[in-house]
Formats: structure tokens, C-alpha cells, sequence
């Protein structure tokens, strides 16, 4: 039942509204420019029938019960937080909007970790109530971005291991703290926040590669981008985390969040010059 509102669903984005289409599609054009017309606009809705998906699925999520989260939301290699936890180290999740970011929350079903993420609070009370509630059903403590840093420290402080759960593929804010490279064929500005505070409290930085293995059914993979970040050169992080999401989103390009104004930002003169120079 929930598949076929999710099919109506795409009827009425893609075909009836047409939600973002020309966002999406010019997304896609510059990110692939070697892909036909016709091949961006398959993966265009291909795009939007798995965007309707996910919708669906993160809202189900709320009544979902751990014997059907462990069929549909599997963890390849587990052994690895269990190797860091045993280290006493704490991990950061370096995140992005590929494949059902939203079933992260079931994470705390698989790992004796505290688990936490950051997020902005939404306009609207009601939905980023929800968010909040479908997030923090089993145990994830959602965190204000801005209070991340000093809740971190304090959970340090507490001797709390924690896996944090930030998302790095976002368009930064005018005034945000940035780094600009070359992601998916264009000049784009990425958020400094993860690496700086991995540095800073000396945790493992991990990224979560998505495999949608049939409809509802995901595997879900952990990269090791760097377990010694301070002994690494400054945005060596933020370069594996790009060549990262770039391989998933090879694969899969439809799983990637394309509805995003990702590029609106336009890199500085200064800044193009100083990454000619690195």
C-alpha cells in the first residue's frame, strides 16, 4: 500500500507539478556532461521514484519494528565500529543525502555506540518535530548544529563514546566556514565543520556507502576516510569524503539528492586561485 502511494506520489511530482525538474535536470546535465539527453532524463526519474520512496520509507520508519529493520537495513561490516569502540575511540559519520540517510537512525539497533547527529531545526514545529521523532525513536540524540561542537567536548568529557552522524554534502552558507574543489565536474563549496572537530577531539571518520539491493532492502557499508586525522595534511579528509560519494553516486546516481540548489553558491576569485595552487 505504501509502494503504491509512493507510485502516485512520483506521478504527481515528475509528471503533474513537476517538482524542481529543471533544478534536477540541469544538476544532472552539469554533473554528467558526457550523458545524453535521453540518459538524463532516465536518471531524472529513476530520481524521483526513488526520492518518493525514501519519503515514504523515513515516515514508516516511525512503526517499523527491529525484526523488519534487520531484513531491509543491513550493516555489511559491523566489525569495524566494534574495533574502534574497543579503542575507545569516538566516530564521526561523515554523511551525505545518498540513499535513505533517514534509516541512519536505526544504527543504534546495531552498536553499543551512544549515537548523535546534527541538525538544523526546521521553520515548521510540526515537521521538525517529526524529524526529531523518527530520528530519536531508538535512541539517537539530535543536536543543534551550532551547539555540536560543545556537546561533543562534554560527552568527551563524560568519557561517552559516540558515533555523530554530520552530513557534508550540503551547500554552506554565505557566511560558513568553506572549502572549494572539484566535485562531480564543477567548482563547489563543501563544509569545513567535520574534519575540524575530528581534528580537534581526535575521532575516527567514517562514511556510510549505500547499496540499495531491491526495493526497501539497503546494505549499508562503513568507509574508513581517516583514523588519525591530525597526523594528515588540512581538507585530506573533505578530498576522500568527495572520491567517496563520487563512487556512489557513479553507480547510483539516482539515490543522490539532486533536487538541491547544490551549486547556487559561485566560488570566489580568491579561492579558485589558491586551489590552482594546492
Amino acid at each position: 500500500m505504501l509502494y503504491a502511494l509512493s507510485d502516485f506520489s512520483f506521478f504527481m511530482l515528475y509528471g503533474v507539478f513537476k517538482y524542481r525538474r529543471n533544478v534536477v535536470e540541469m544538476n544532472l546535465r552539469n554533473s554528467f556532461p558526457e550523458k545524453s539527453p535521453e540518459e538524463i532524463k532516465q536518471i531524472s526519474k529513476r530520481f524521483y521514484k526513488h526520492f518518493c520512496d525514501i519519503t515514504i520509507e523515513s515516515v514508516k520508519a516511525l512503526s517499523m519494528v527491529p525484526a523488519a529493520i534487520s531484513q531491509r537495513f543491513r550493516i555489511t561490516n559491523p566489525e569495524l565500529l566494534e574495533k574502534y569502540y574497543k579503542e575507545q575511540r569516538s566516530v564521526i559519520l561523515y554523511t551525505a543525502h545518498y540513499g535513505n540517510w533517514e534509516w541512519l537512525a536505526f544504527l543504534p539497533l546495531s552498536t553499543t555506540y551512544t549515537a548523535s547527529t546534527f541538525y538544523q531545526p526546521l521553520s515548521n514545529s510540526y515537521y521538525d518535530g517529526l524529524m526529531k521523532l523518527i530520528r530519536g525513536r531508538f535512541g539517537v540524540i539530535c543536536i543543534e548544529s551550532s551547539k555540536g561542537y560543545k556537546q561533543l567536548l562534554q560527552f568527551k568529557k563524560e568519557n561517552i563514546l559516540t558515533i555523530t552522524y554530520m552530513v557534508g554534502d550540503q551547500r554552506p552558507g554565505k557566511k560558513s566556514t568553506m572549502y572549494w574543489t572539484t566535485f562531480l565536474n564543477q567548482q563547489t563549496a563543501f563544509l569545513t565543520g567535520a574534519e575540524v572537530i575530528a581534528r580537534k577531539t581526535n575521532q575516527v571518520l567514517l562514511y556510510p556507502s549505500y547499496k540499495k539491493v531491491k526495493r526497501g532492502y539497503y546494505e549499508l557499508t562503513f568507509v574508513l576516510l581517516d583514523d588519525q586525522p591530525q597526523e594528515h595534511p588540512e581538507f585530506s579528509v573533505i578530498e576522500k569524503y568527495i572520491s567517496a560519494i563520487e563512487e556512489n553516486i557513479c553507480i547510483s546516481p539516482e539515490m543522490w539528492l539532486w533536487s538541491h540548489r547544490r551549486w547556487k553558491l559561485k566560488v570566489p576569485e580568491q579561492s579558485a586561485e589558491l586551489n590552482q595552487q594546492l
